[in-house]
């Protein structure tokens, strides 16, 4: 999976245009991916949206001395949906020929670009039918259908409900078999219906025909209803195996220790979890009900589940705030929640 950075150099000097959205105190993990980009021979801008950093994100990057970095500065924190938003509306005035959209904390393999441009290249691909995403190491799914599992199991699910199913023994038993099963390699690439913002590379025409990210999702599966888009309209999103990022962070589901009687719906309950629910509920019932009976079901067992836990570990005022995220999802009620919906 991994090449010398000479012998996977692309033949065609395609200009790139990395865009990265920042917030908090993170300059220790941006400055890492910045330095990354600023290596690779295609870049021709580095466009940081500084989401309301409490710390000047603008006078960090000049220390850099590469006026190939740009800082865009927002007053207040538009979310991931805004910020990206805001990355993409700049970058697509640039004279660049594609656009790479990392998380501050997305750390690109040194061939990481190359592989992708490679890639490009081969497939011949069409500038609006045809997108590219980077292999995320830490995402255990990532890696299964790098090596040829369906992303159908775990992407877009029938009738899921917050990625529960009561079919969910077989989905089980086909996830465990692609952990047994003997994949000779990495295939080069494969083809997924949807991604996540970091590692997702697209063709500056792609904007024009897909749009920008909607900004009613605020936080959270806005990524997904974004990138969903270009498969939804009958182009094609490819995993790149060689194209591999490293997470220098992690999300704060990464690190959760699943217990007996115990739910990180419940446990892990506050402003990430409310737009996670919310999102998910609002997307999968509009993009994965097959038959609603089944997604009404699911969603009885795992409410019921939910209830129990909350009982039994005195949570019922997460569980309140969580059935409230569930029917602002089911009735399409988005945008950014006032605070005492967390």
């Amino acid at each position: 999976m991994f090449y010398f950075r000479e012998m996977y150099r692309p033949k065609i000097q395609h200009k790139v245009c990395a865009v990265t959205v920042t917030y908090e105190n993170r300059w220790h993990l941006l400055k890492q991916v910045i330095l990354r980009l600023l290596s690779f021979d295609n870049t021709s801008h580095v466009v940081v949206v500084n989401n309301a950093s409490p710390y000047n994100v603008k006078n960090k990057a000049l220390e850099l001395g590469d006026d190939r970095v740009i800082v865009l500065d927002c007053a207040e924190n538009l979310g991931s949906t805004g910020g990206y938003k805001k990355g993409l509306e700049f970058a697509h005035t640039l004279n660049t020929d594609f656009i790479w959209l990392l998380d501050d904390d997305n750390l690109p393999s040194e061939v990481g670009l190359d592989a992708l441009l490679n890639n490009w290249d081969e497939l011949g691909a069409e500038p609006d039918k045809t997108a590219l995403f980077s292999l995320r190491t830490d995402r255990i799914h990532h890696i299964h259908m790098a090596k040829g599992a369906s992303p159908y199991r775990y992407y877009l699910v029938p009738d899921n409900f917050l990625n529960f199913t009561f079919l969910r023994p077989y989905i089980k038993f086909r996830k465990l078999a692609d952990k047994f099963k003997k994949y000779q390699k990495f295939k080069k690439r494969v083809e997924i219906p949807l991604a996540s913002y970091g590692g997702f590379f697209l063709h500056k025409d792609m904007i024009d025909k897909i749009g920008y990210p909607d900004e009613k999702f605020y936080l959270y599966f806005d990524d997904a209803e974004y990138t969903y888009r270009v498969t939804a309209g009958g182009g094609k999103i490819w995993l790149i195996s060689g194209s591999v990022i490293t997470d220098i962070d992690h999300s704060f589901q990464v690190n959760y220790k699943r217990r007996f009687l115990h739910s990180i719906h419940l446990d892990l309950w506050n402003y990430r979890t409310y737009y996670f629910t919310r999102n998910g509920t609002y997307f999968y019932q509009l993009n994965a009900t097959k038959r609603p009976w089944v997604f009404s079901i699911n969603k009885f067992l795992f409410m019921s589940w939910l209830k129990f836990l909350s009982i039994v570990g005195s949570k019922q005022n997460e569980y309140k705030k969580l059935a409230a995220a569930v029917q602002d999802g089911l009735n399409g009620n988005l945008g950014k929640a006032d605070a005492d919906k967390f």
